[in-house]
């Protein structure tokens, strides 16, 4: 009786223990739980400080945003690095301060050159981080970032043009013009002509830049719908040009996102008494109201924007981000009625419900971007509705978490 007592304690006594080591093991495994969701990026910061911490996080070098292997001088380091500083401007942040001066340090040499950076390529997209440098420039001088932007004026002195005095998308794209290029290009333009030119200069490159949009109201806007096409060659070669007009055959949304962008930035930028100021102004309405027309139930827009029925077509992040800031920047500047801010909340609420997801850890994420699309090049690029559809869709594009950044500002969320 008492070996059976002694037995029944012994077993008592090592259950007893193995619940201990168990809630000890499940203990740690809380604690250890807790550490890993530790937060990267604070939720209770406004959206657009998340998403730039967010890209930091993700991109810790800021030469290799755009999911690069090795350093380079491109415009999607300067679409971002350009929101990240708005983003500062409205919340100051060291981190954030660095890492767009890191950029540039890295990427501008003490006499100026540009690594990685081509003049004699004439590609319109390089001059895109030309408004990082002229950012930091206005903080504190350095010599060096003054003549990496004379270079970069210098390019466009000499970017060859079409008949009417239109800029080529890039030299390996004779006789082209694409939306894009307006916007990688005019804006940073724009500021050079005020700060760094005398008078008779700055409004020689003022009337070139303003010209720049005409051409593209003029050869680009299809008058029906008004939407615009995404490329026009002049020389009518390309196998994507229509024969008869030289257009690209379709509506591709985030090739307009960058010339809605081009349009509602660059109005500031010019002086009030030039004539083109307001005439761009009347672009950008009739943009604003051309777009809304396509703007899908879920405040978004698909990436072939009037072919919203067709198989294969789908919502996308890149693009309605562009339209949510320009909308939104053209009312809060006045440019554009207060209807549209309707359309830029609606628009805005879209992408958080079908683009945006957070991780545990804080770090948010625009999903459904389209990767790349353009025209012509090897492999060819045709411009059909199935080229635009198929091509990669990614998440944390740097071409829809930049304008997703300034679209939050915009909206002050």
């Amino acid at each position: 009786m008492k070996r059976r007592t002694r037995t029944l304690v012994s077993i008592l006594s090592l259950m007893v223990i193995s619940v201990s080591l168990v809630n000890c093991k499940s203990e740690k495994k809380e604690a250890q739980s807790d550490k890993s969701v530790e937060k990267i990026v604070a939720e209770d910061l406004k959206w657009s400080e998340r998403m730039a911490l967010s890209e930091i996080h993700r991109f810790p070098d800021p030469t290799l945003l755009d999911f690069q292997e090795k350093s380079r001088w491109s415009y999607t380091n300067g679409l971002v690095l350009q929101a990240m500083s708005r983003v500062v401007e409205s919340t100051p942040n060291d981190k954030i301060s660095d890492y767009i001066y890191d950029y540039a340090n890295r990427m501008v040499k003490e006499d100026g050159t540009i690594n990685t950076y081509k003049l004699s390529n004439y590609n319109l997209d390089m001059i895109k981080s030309g408004d990082v440098l002229f950012y930091l420039n206005q903080k504190k001088e350095e010599p060096r970032f003054k003549m990496a932007m004379d270079t970069l004026h210098q390019q466009l002195v000499d970017q060859p043009v079409v008949s009417e005095g239109g800029y080529w998308h890039k030299k390996r794209y004779p006789h082209q013009m694409w939306l894009d290029g307006l916007y990688m290009a005019e804006p940073f333009h724009a500021k050079y002509a005020t700060h760094f030119m005398d008078d008779d200069e700055a409004k020689t490159t003022i009337d070139k830049i303003v010209l720049q949009f005409d051409l593209i109201e003029k050869h680009s806007r299809d008058p029906e719908t008004g939407l615009y096409f995404h490329g026009w060659d002049e020389s009518k070669e390309q196998r994507w040009a229509n024969k008869e007009t030289g257009l690209s055959e379709h509506f591709w949304s985030r090739g307009m996102g960058w010339y809605g962008m081009a349009l509602v930035d660059i109005i500031e930028l010019l002086p009030d008494d030039h004539p083109g100021k307001e005439r761009i102004k009347g672009y950008l309405n009739q943009y604003a109201e051309a777009i809304i027309k396509y703007q899908d139930d879920t405040g978004t827009w698909y990436q072939v924007l009037d072919l919203p029925d067709r198989e294969g077509n789908y919502l996308e992040a890149t693009g309605t981000c562009m339209f949510t800031y320009t909308l939104a920047k053209g009312v809060n500047k006045g440019y554009l009625p207060e209807k549209f801010m309707q359309h830029a909340k609606k628009s805005y609420e879209g992408i958080l419900t079908e683009f945006i997801s957070v991780e545990d850890n804080g770090v948010v994420n625009l999903n459904r971007c389209c990767g790349v699309a353009g025209l012509g090049g090897d492999p060819y690029r045709d411009g059909s509705f199935d080229y635009y559809v198929n091509e990669i869709i990614r998440s944390n594009d740097p071409k829809g978490t930049g304008p997703f950044m300034m679209a939050s500002l915009a909206l002050d969320r």
